[in-house]
């Protein structure tokens, strides 16, 4: 039994819990299953805030909303109003990312990772666009009725690429999208109330043909997420998601 001190974050939707008490970087994955069997906390991830400032999500992998809410965790922390932008150590993701927060607006907004490579892919007859961010990656299809069973016919996809701690699919119907993402490490399969790597892979994948700025705003399940790209020649140059974030207060759990 251990006694853990908790933050829940609630970035439009796709529920965090920041885990404030010291855990090994082996046992998070462990800890985060443990902590979503608690039905009342209604989480879909699981973030580790480390003694030296770095969050480490549940299986390593990037999330850009639980970065954008670590950072407004972190401002909240120090007391800040306004407008600030600063620099977080977050898992999946090789620099430090810039994440901007407004809490007079209540609002966050967190630097991408780029694309390591998009590309055309077809599931069962369906066309997609396969996007891979990193540590994870996502399927957009457009038209779909969102299911287990079809992310299932599309795992494979994912089975073929190295190293991903996560994949989804994104399920687009116009300005809507559905996010069913999968952890393997932590065992976890949900659809999400929102998914900023998803907002940013279905932005990538409809700015295709598009020069300069594009910016997308998708209506998720619990709320809209933005996502901006910037192409030059056609290459994804910069990229960032932003939404609204609210934060409870600590509070402590066994498990």
């Amino acid at each position: 039994m251990r006694r853990l001190r908790i933050v829940r974050a609630d970035p439009t939707g796709n529920i965090t819990l920041f885990v404030l008490t010291p855990v090994e970087k082996a046992q998070c994955a462990a800890v985060a299953a443990e902590l979503m069997k608690i039905g009342e906390l209604k989480a879909e991830q699981v973030g580790f805030v480390f003694p030296n400032g770095h969050m480490e999500m549940e299986a390593g992998e990037f999330c850009g909303n639980a970065s954008r809410a670590y950072g407004y965790l972190l401002a909240k922390q120090q007391g800040l109003t306004g407008r600030h932008t600063m620099h977080l150590s977050v898992s999946g993701c090789d620099h430090p990312i810039a994440v901007t927060v407004d809490m007079d607006a209540g609002t966050s907004e967190a630097e991408m990772p780029l694309p390591r490579f998009v590309r055309p892919v077809n599931v069962d007859g369906t066309a997609g666009t396969l996007v891979h961010l990193g540590g994870i990656a996502h399927l957009v299809v457009q038209g779909v009725t969102p299911s287990r069973e079809f992310f299932e016919k599309a795992e494979p996809l994912f089975e073929k690429e190295p190293g991903l701690e996560a994949y989804g699919v994104c399920f687009l119907a116009g300005e809507r999208m559905t996010p069913l993402v999968k952890v393997p490490e932590a065992g976890t399969l949900v659809f999400e109330g929102s998914c900023g790597s998803g907002t940013l892979a279905s932005a990538i994948a409809l700015s295709e043909g598009h020069e300069g700025r594009f910016s997308a705003a998708l209506t998720q399940p619990a709320g809209t997420v933005c996502a901006s790209v910037t192409r030059q020649a056609g290459a994804v140059v910069a990229a960032s998601i932003g939404g609204a974030v609210t934060l409870g207060e600590p509070f402590e759990v066994t498990i």
